[in-house]
């Protein structure tokens, strides 16, 4: 099963990287499947370790994943990295063994510590299409323009009738995003 998070890792030189990331859930081990051309891929290679944040908070996977903000975050407790502050919980992972295909890297991780702050509920209707929107604005390079801002409008139309202001704040962000990447 696939598991959206915000992925976080430390680069060569300590700066951190927040990243929505699916990752695939297992009890004892965690597979990470990060293009190769990413900021994850690059700091899962240097250092081996990584920190999957389960979080209930739309508006980080936009901020993080569109415009690659630094979340507020404190040191994790048994790898070098760091743990989204509004995170429900999260576990600390080391990389085990990597391959994948030219496209995408395939990072078999060990938990190695699970941390808990408050319990994971699930996204509301609207916190699932803001999810759907951001992913999509990470595929626009793949979409068909029409068929993209009908979703867009489809997800906008879900986040104004179940959502709240964060969902409502969250999906502006996305929509502007694609606004000025579409023209």
């Amino acid at each position: 099963m696939i598991v959206e998070t915000i992925f976080s890792t430390l680069d060569q030189k300590g700066v951190p990287d927040f990243a929505p990331m699916g990752i695939v859930w297992g009890e004892e081990s965690i597979t990470v499947r990060p293009y190769r051309s990413s900021r994850t891929y690059r700091n899962l290679l240097s250092s081996g370790y990584g920190v999957a944040n389960l979080s209930d908070d739309v508006l980080a996977y936009v901020q993080c994943g569109l415009l690659h903000e630094i979340l507020p975050n404190f040191p994790a407790v048994s790898v070098p990295g760091v743990v989204f502050q509004r995170t429900c919980s999260w576990l600390e992972l080391t990389v085990t063994s990597e391959g994948g295909s030219k496209e995408r890297a395939e990072f078999l991780c060990r938990i190695l510590h699970k941390g808990w702050q408050k319990d994971f509920l699930g996204f509301c209707r609207a916190g699932n299409a803001v999810i759907e929107a951001a992913i999509l604005a990470t595929r626009l390079d793949f979409c068909d323009p029409k068929e993209l801002f009908e979703d867009l409008n489809h997800y906008m139309k879900i986040v104004e009738k179940t959502g709240g202001e964060t969902e409502e704040q969250a999906i502006h962000m996305v929509y502007d995003y694609i606004r000025k990447r579409e023209g």
